[in-house]
């Protein structure tokens, strides 16, 4: 049986949204493979302002993922690789949801919107960085055609992660 899309729409996050982040993320769930545990509010702050800055310089950014009836689920995008280690200078396609959302298909309708916007922007190449036991965010990378293109251990957790790849 195929399941209809859920409808989502991405807009560049607004001051609020790092409120509506930090209530939805705060979860041991949703952080498992982020930290472990819920970021402050001024994470979030920080984090919607460089992403109005990467849209601002980029075109594109971590977008706020915003559900049919208005409510703010999470974000997905994409943005310049933010570490000092990994895949430095190329950009990075993510996404997180809150629990709730998890499994409904909104994760990978919006990377394959953010797909469709970065070709659009003229990227060539995006990179996905999981961590090997995220089987969920793993199947999104399938369902977006990535391919796995190396196997690292992240500096501060030491944990096995992957890098996927997708020419675009």
């Amino acid at each position: 049986m195929n399941r209809a899309l859920p409808v989502v729409r991405l807009r560049v996050p607004t001051d609020e949204d790092a409120l509506a982040w930090h209530r939805i993320f705060d979860d041991p769930d949703v952080m498992e493979f982020h930290g472990g545990r819920s970021a402050e509010l001024s994470v979030y702050e920080e984090l919607t302002a460089r992403q109005r800055r990467h849209d601002a310089e980029h075109g594109f950014c971590l977008w706020t993922m915003v559900d049919d009836t208005g409510r703010v689920i999470g974000f997905t995008g994409a943005q310049p690789w933010p570490q000092d280690w990994g895949p430095k200078g190329e950009i990075e396609i993510g996404w997180r949801l809150g629990r709730e959302f998890w499994g409904k298909g909104y994760a990978t309708t919006a990377a394959q919107m953010t797909l469709e916007r970065l070709r659009a922007a003229g990227v060539p190449t995006v990179v996905a960085m999981v961590i090997a036991d995220n089987e969920r965010s793993i199947a999104v990378t399938r369902r977006l055609g990535m391919r796995l293109d190396e196997v690292f251990r992240t500096p501060s957790s030491e944990r096995e992660g992957h890098c996927y790849r997708l020419d675009l």
